[in-house]
């Protein structure tokens, strides 16, 4: 004969799987350090700085002719 299985407990045990799944999502996403974040702010900042010191100047941008010529 086959055994009596309550379906209430295997709906708990797969909502328990997938809360432990989601909480694991939110610990690499948002279980940052206070200085990791701070970190990652000072490098984004500096790639910016970087990427601007690479940039034309005002009028090139624009497609018109410098001032002056």
């Amino acid at each position: 004969m086959a055994d009596i299985v309550n379906l209430n407990r295997f709906r708990k045990q797969k909502a328990r799987a997938e809360k432990a799944v989601k909480a694991e999502e939110n610990r690499v996403r948002y279980g940052r350090t206070k200085a990791e974040k701070h970190k990652a702010s000072r490098e984004a900042d500096i790639e910016a700085a970087r990427l601007d010191a690479h940039r034309r100047e005002a009028a090139d941008r624009d497609g018109g002719e410098p001032e002056g010529a």
